[in-house]
């Protein structure tokens, strides 16, 4: 019963740093990445489409960015979602492909993207002390029914604890990666 809830635990707290890790790979930097456009919907055929089933991504150059789109029909609409997206670029488009030419970060944009990368680094923390409270109650409620000790149940609450620990910290680690690669010019 513990080791199941304590391995369940352990995996929804993985689960949360890798979201963590998409989340922080989506946020731009001054390199042109794909991650950047993974949030983004295509209207394709009245259907919102992830573009990352729509098209090839290269990166010819640092701040450029080439979108190859498998549909020629479908390059209109994902120039329209690029072009309304928050990634404050604006793509052309040669008829073969949408070119995005990423503009230099200015300072004021470096310290908006580090915003935005604190609360995404929130929202995971607290995605893990949820996973944690849930645990937690599911240990409080085998003690109390008498199916395991109150000593094992305080031993496997202090493991939980550690386990806590060890993912709030791999989040930071994220963060302070995530933050000293916007802040290098």
């Amino acid at each position: 019963m513990l080791d199941e809830t304590m391995f369940e635990a352990e995996e929804k707290m993985g689960k949360a740093i890798e979201v963590a890790k998409e989340d922080f790979a989506s946020i731009r930097t001054g390199r042109a990445n794909a991650a950047m456009f993974s949030g983004l919907l295509v209207d394709y055929y009245g259907a919102p489409t992830p573009l990352q089933q729509l098209a090839s991504f290269q990166t010819p150059e640092a701040r450029t960015m080439l979108i190859t789109p498998f549909d020629k029909g479908a390059m209109a609409n994902i120039e329209k979602a690029i072009r309304e997206s928050d990634l404050g670029v604006n793509p052309s488009n040669d008829g073969n492909a949408i070119r995005c030419i990423l503009p230099e970060l200015t300072q004021e944009r470096r310290k908006d993207y580090i915003k935005m990368a604190h609360r995404k680094g929130e929202d995971a923390k607290i995605a893990i002390r949820n996973i944690r409270r849930t645990a937690k109650d599911q240990i409080d409620r085998s003690v109390k029914d008498g199916d395991i000790g109150e000593d094992e149940g305080a031993r496997t609450e202090k493991e939980l604890e550690a386990m806590t620990k060890k993912h709030v910290d791999q989040v930071d680690e994220l963060l302070k990666g995530k933050e000293a690669e916007l802040l290098s010019v």
